[in-house]
């Protein structure tokens, strides 16, 4: 794990959804034998960002896998629960109380997904090299189609503490224009996510 970086960079796991197209409770589903919020996190623990801070709603169990995670990585002190008051507000809302925790000495922050669990661990680290001003924000790429972690300068907190709904960061992807780096990556789990139980078969078999 690279921890030393010129910038320093935070890590957001977004992790309040309800899960409702899975049926509830998708993020403490079983996968490889840990809930699969389990993978996602430990992908930005390896991550060279300085601290991990995951959004929760009000679920104990989801609480205490993120702390069991973090523990078994021996990265405790890296960890920090941020609480969406409203979860059902959308991912806009879980993205905005996310960034609105980090310390304002942050460079930029990766912005993980909860339920993306086969992401490859180095991906982030090769997205920091185009992190050259804190306007852009960068990408990676697999054949052509963006995919997650989402690694944002400094100059775009103001814009995603003001996210609202579920709609994310989208809009303000398209409307990054030349400020946007595209990476192309030989990693195909950035574009995998679990919706519906039988996502769970396929990031089985991406293993």
């Amino acid at each position: 794990m690279t921890q030393r970086n010129t910038r320093v960079l935070e890590a957001v796991v977004l992790a309040a959804g309800q899960g409702a197209r899975f049926g509830g409770d998708k993020l403490l589903a079983a996968l490889d034998g840990a809930p699969l919020v389990a993978h996602a996190l430990a992908t930005a623990f390896a991550s060279p960002a300085r601290r991990v801070f995951v959004t929760v709603g009000q679920d104990a169990r989801l609480r205490a896998a993120a702390e069991a995670t973090a523990a078994r990585l021996d990265a405790t002190g890296r960890l920090v629960l941020v609480t969406v008051e409203n979860p059902m507000a959308g991912m806009g809302a879980s993205l905005a109380a996310g960034i609105a925790a980090l310390p304002t000495d942050a460079e930029g922050a990766f912005v993980f997904l909860g339920d993306m669990p086969r992401v490859d661990p180095a991906t982030p680290a090769r997205l920091v090299p185009a992190l050259t001003t804190p306007d852009m924000v960068v990408t990676p790429t697999f054949q052509g189609r963006r995919g997650h972690p989402v690694l944002f300068g400094a100059g775009w907190f103001a814009a995603l503490r003001a996210l609202r709904g579920d709609e994310g960061a989208r809009a303000l992807l398209e409307s990054a224009g030349a400020c946007l780096a595209r990476v192309p990556l030989e990693d195909p789990g950035i574009h995998l996510d679990v919706d519906r139980p039988e996502d769970l078969t396929r990031a089985v078999e991406a293993r």
